[in-house]
């Protein structure tokens, strides 16, 4: 006969601290002073740009007594700040059509095909995108001279588009290698050509990461002022930065710093509209290459 022995009661292990819902402030007290930082000298442009110069000068942080919207279409015809958005326009349109064409046909056939020289080519897209354009301003005026284009708006979109091409080389290549090869072979297996497989498989693919890099690029080309400082000196192709420029000088001259602000607002509201507009196709397109 044997005798059942009593089991020794378990031992329990302590029980974990109780997690504390308690945050650290400082990331958000931090993003907190970033936004203001960036965001008052904007909100002071706007307000002063309804204004009156002596409200500018003597009350420079109240708000308009009356509106004076009448700033604003004096900037746009006596100041032509009207022109140069229409040249600006025109000009970074067509480099951004230009540029998002052949920076996609560059970075899948760099991402999708083996070839000699495929790394080469691809680092050397790499590397222009640290070379300083100050650098090549000089060589660039010879070249852009002699072929005719000095001033005009052919010349200004070249330039502009083999300044982004790099740089929208760089942020597709790793998202077309991301996308899946079956669906291409799906299509190569239906007939289709390698051209009809870029436009109509992987090109509709690509679309958020193709609308965050033409988001970075119309931000970057609507505020260049170095390259058509050099290359387009005639005052009736002026671009929105020089004309800018030239209405900072005239307007101070004159006094007239409504006019002076309002024309900084009109400058602003592209660049403003586009980002609030597509915020959420950047931040898709900027972690779309990285989940799929």
């Amino acid at each position: 006969m044997t005798l059942l022995r009593s089991r020794p009661a378990p031992v329990l292990a302590p029980a974990p601290p109780a997690a504390t819902n308690r945050k650290n402030p400082l990331p958000q007290l931090a993003m907190l002073c970033w936004a203001v930082v960036t965001s008052l000298p904007l909100l002071w442009a706007v307000v002063s740009s309804v204004k009156s110069d002596d409200e500018i000068l003597n009350e420079p942080w109240s708000l308009p007594s009356t509106p004076r919207f009448d700033n604003w279409a004096r900037a746009w015809t006596g100041a032509s700040i009207g022109r140069y958005f229409l040249n600006s326009l025109i000009v970074v349109g067509g480099a951004l059509l230009l540029t998002m064409f052949l920076g996609a046909l560059v970075a899948y056939a760099l991402a999708r095909y083996e070839f000699r020289g495929n790394r080469f080519l691809y680092y050397t897209f790499v590397a222009a995108m640290f070379f300083p354009v100050f650098l090549a301003l000089v060589p660039l005026f010879f070249v852009v001279q002699r072929l005719g284009l000095l001033g005009t708006y052919p010349g200004l979109i070249l330039v502009y588009a083999a300044y982004a091409v790099p740089f929208t080389v760089f942020f597709l290549h790793s998202f077309f290698r991301t996308l899946p090869t079956e669906l291409a072979e799906a299509a190569f297996l239906d007939g289709c050509s390698h051209a009809a497989v870029f436009f109509r498989v992987m090109l509709p693919l690509a679309r958020p990461g193709l609308v965050a890099v033409g988001i970075f690029n119309f931000l970057g080309l609507w505020n260049q002022y170095l390259l058509p400082l050099v290359l387009n000196p005639d005052p009736d192709r002026y671009v929105l930065a020089q004309g800018l420029a030239a209405l900072s000088v005239s307007q101070g001259y004159r006094s007239d710093w409504g006019g002076l602000f309002a024309g900084l607002t009109i400058a602003m509201l592209p660049v403003l509209v586009a980002y609030v507009a597509f915020q959420r196709h950047i931040r898709a397109g900027m972690t779309a290459g990285a989940v799929k």
